[in-house]
C-alpha cells in the first residue's frame, strides 16, 4: 500500500477547511466515503490508507455493511478517536423510537466507539419523528454529537425541523455536475444547514471523467477531471466525501487546495447541469415502494 508520510498527512489535514455546523460543532469539508466497499478486508485496507493519507472524516452507514471495518481501521491506525470525525446513518427498517434507540447502541458497539460525531436519517420515509426523538435523546446522553439527515427535500427537512427540538445540521444529498441543485443549495445555505454531496462524480455516469469541458478546465489548472469536480463543490461551500480504494486516487482527491477555479470556470461547469438525478427519483412513489417498502413493512410486524 503506497501512502504518504506522516508529515505530509499532517500538512494535508491543516489545508482541509473546517465548516461550522448550526450546533457549534465543526466538520472537515473533505472526507472519505465507504459506500459499496462491502468486502471487509478491502474496506479495512482502504480506510486505513485514507486515514494515513490525511483524511479525518469517514462516512459510513448501517446499510453499507462496513461499520465494523471502519472501527477496525480506526483502531489499527492508532489515530486518537477525537481526531477523526465519524458519520453513520440509520436505515429505514429502524425508523421507530425503540428500534432507533437499539440501532444507535448497536452502531456504537459495531464501530467500537463511545460516540458518533454525526448521525443521519438515511432516507425521508417511515416514522421519522420517532427515530429523530431517539436521536435527540442519544445526543443528550453524549452518544451522538450532531444530528442530520440524508436524501431529504427542503420541505421534508422543514417539516422535521418544525416538529422537533433539534434542527438538522446537515443534509447529505446527490450533487454533481449533472445534478447541481443550485436553488436547493442556496436555500440550505440561507437556512444555516450544511450540504454534503454523495456521488460527486455521478459514479462515472455520462462519461463524466472524459467530459471535454471539464477536461479543458483541468488542463488549464494542471488538474484531473475529478479534482476539478471536487474543487467546484468545495467552492460552492459543499462538503464532499469521494470514495476510492486506491491510495494514489485518495491522494489525488486530497490535492485540491492549491488552486482555485475562476468565476468563468464555475459558470462553464454550471452550464453542464441536466437538472435530473443520475440514480432515481426520490419523489416517485413506485420507486419508493420498490427500494424502501420491504424495510418499512418489517416495522408493522
Amino acid at each position: 500500500m503506497q501512502t504518504i508520510n506522516k508529515k505530509e498527512a499532517e500538512l494535508i489535514m491543516t489545508t482541509i477547511p473546517m465548516l461550522k455546523m448550526n450546533d457549534g460543532h465543526t466538520i472537515p469539508q473533505l472526507g472519505f466515503g465507504v459506500f459499496q466497499i462491502t468486502d471487509h478486508a478491502e474496506a479495512v485496507t482502504a480506510i486505513e490508507s485514507a486515514l494515513f493519507n490525511g483524511y479525518r472524516l469517514i462516512d459510513t452507514a448501517e446499510a453499507y455493511n462496513n461499520q465494523k471495518a471502519v472501527g477496525e481501521a480506526l483502531k489499527n491506525s492508532k489515530i486518537p478517536r477525537d481526531d477523526v470525525f465519524l458519520t453513520t446513518k440509520l436505515w429505514v427498517s429502524n425508523y421507530r423510537y425503540e428500534e432507533a434507540k437499539k440501532a444507535i447502541d448497536h452502531d456504537l458497539k459495531e464501530i467500537g466507539t463511545d460516540y458518533i460525531d454525526l448521525f443521519l436519517l438515511h432516507q425521508a420515509y417511515g416514522d421519522i419523528a420517532g427515530a429523530w426523538r431517539a436521536m435527540e435523546e442519544a445526543q443528550k446522553e453524549g452518544k451522538i454529537k450532531s444530528l442530520g439527515v440524508s436524501n431529504f427535500w427542503p420541505d421534508q427537512l422543514k417539516n422535521l425541523e418544525l416538529m422537533s427540538n433539534v434542527k438538522p445540521a446537515i443534509n447529505q444529498i446527490e450533487i454533481n455536475p449533472w445534478y447541481q441543485r443550485d436553488s436547493e443549495v442556496k436555500w440550505y445555505q440561507r437556512n444555516d444547514i450544511l450540504l454534503e454531496a454523495w456521488a460527486p462524480f455521478a459514479e462515472g455516469k455520462g462519461e463524466i471523467f472524459s467530459n471535454p469541458l471539464i477536461a479543458e478546465i483541468g488542463q488549464k489548472h494542471h488538474k484531473s477531471v475529478g479534482q476539478i469536480v471536487l474543487r467546484w463543490l468545495i467552492q460552492r461551500g459543499i462538503i464532499v466525501i469521494p470514495k476510492s480504494v486506491h491510495s494514489e486516487r485518495q491522494k489525488e482527491n486530497l490535492a485540491i487546495f492549491d488552486f482555485e477555479l475562476t468565476a468563468a470556470d464555475m459558470e462553464l461547469i454550471g452550464s453542464l447541469d441536466k437538472n435530473a438525478s443520475q440514480f432515481f427519483d426520490h419523489h416517485d412513489p413506485d420507486t419508493i415502494e420498490q427500494i424502501f417498502g420491504a424495510s418499512l413493512k418489517k416495522l408493522r410486524n
